[in-house]
């Protein structure tokens, strides 16, 4: 074994360098935000309604972030990129557009 194949070994890459930051399955973010939204509701309201309608709120939410990060992971931030770059891609760019 070579000395450069040695210093590979003694300095492993960690999954979680690599992984895409998740809670309950979601994208942190976007969780934490629905969570603050649904708490908002509940606080504000302080009925018993508010607290079942934040809860159910809530609840889907996380579902369907969830699967949405099954999906991809990263789907946020592909999102947000796409709507950044639309007015540089425009639907008929291609070489065979003609005006």
């Amino acid at each position: 074994m070579s000395e450069r194949e040695h210093l590979l070994d003694l300095h492993p890459i960690h999954r979680a360098l690599s992984r895409p930051n998740l809670m309950f399955g979601a994208d942190r973010e976007l969780v934490l935000v629905t969570g603050l939204i649904s708490a908002i509701l509940i606080f504000v309201v302080i009925t018993v309604y508010a607290l079942t309608l934040g809860c159910l709120a809530w609840f889907i939410t996380i579902a369907l972030l969830r699967r949405m990060a099954k999906s991809d992971p990263l789907m946020r931030r592909v999102y947000l990129r796409h709507i950044r770059y639309r007015p540089l891609y425009r639907p008929t760019a291609t070489p065979f557009y003609r005006r």
